[in-house]
């Protein structure tokens, strides 16, 4: 693809099978052409010019990063913003929940009681938890349960189940490997009601 074209010299799937097969410099045609419009797209949704360059930055990475398996139903441009769009979405999801583990933090040290936003949010929470949990493998599920709800020390889920404690301890890692993962966003607060899901 020569320098003196265009994204709009080709058509959308010319120019990703371009991309898709390793052409440096069409995807920097494309970052270069693309980039100041999807920070001032990402500006209008978080209103910090730092955070929306460090959303589109990490589409443009994880677009090259998966070039060769990428399918686009729509037109370049709009997967690109919904793209952005999406990751922004994420974005002002996960400070919106550190904003309100911070209230919560300060109303619990003040000693007042929680109002009904925060009873909301905590039982979102422990539904959130809950389908967490209800998608770890049987046994893991079964042996995190009865550590974490039922309070059993391992040698006791050990006795009961006919396990080794290595086996307990093995699985009960297991299960706070997975839930951290599926609740990373929620763990403050999740943390602050007891739900614990750390070692």
């Amino acid at each position: 693809m020569s320098d003196n074209k265009g994204v709009e010299t080709f058509t959308d799937q010319q120019f990703l099978t371009a991309i898709q097969t390793g052409d440096e410099r069409s995807f920097e045609l494309l970052f270069r052409q693309q980039y100041a419009p999807l920070c001032q797209y990402g500006f209008s949704f978080l209103k910090d010019w730092d955070d929306a360059e460090e959303v589109v930055q990490a589409m443009f990475l994880a677009f090259w990063e998966k070039r060769e398996s990428m399918v686009i139903t729509t037109s370049l441009k709009s997967y690109l913003y919904r793209a952005v769009h999406n990751r922004c979405l994420n974005r002002i999801k996960h400070l919106s929940v550190q904003a309100e583990y911070q209230t919560y933090a300060q109303s619990d040290e003040s000693g007042t009681q929680e109002s009904p936003a925060q009873e909301l949010i905590a039982s979102e929470l422990e539904a959130q938890l809950q389908q967490a949990i209800g998608r770890l493998p049987e046994q893991c599920r079964l042996i995190f349960m009865m550590s974490r709800f039922e309070e059993l020390k391992y040698q006791e889920i050990a006795d009961q189940l006919g396990l080794s404690i290595k086996t307990v301890e093995n699985q009960i890692g297991k299960a706070l490997r997975i839930l951290r993962t599926e609740l990373a966003d929620y763990l403050p607060l999740l943390l602050l009601l007891g739900i614990y899901v750390h070692d």
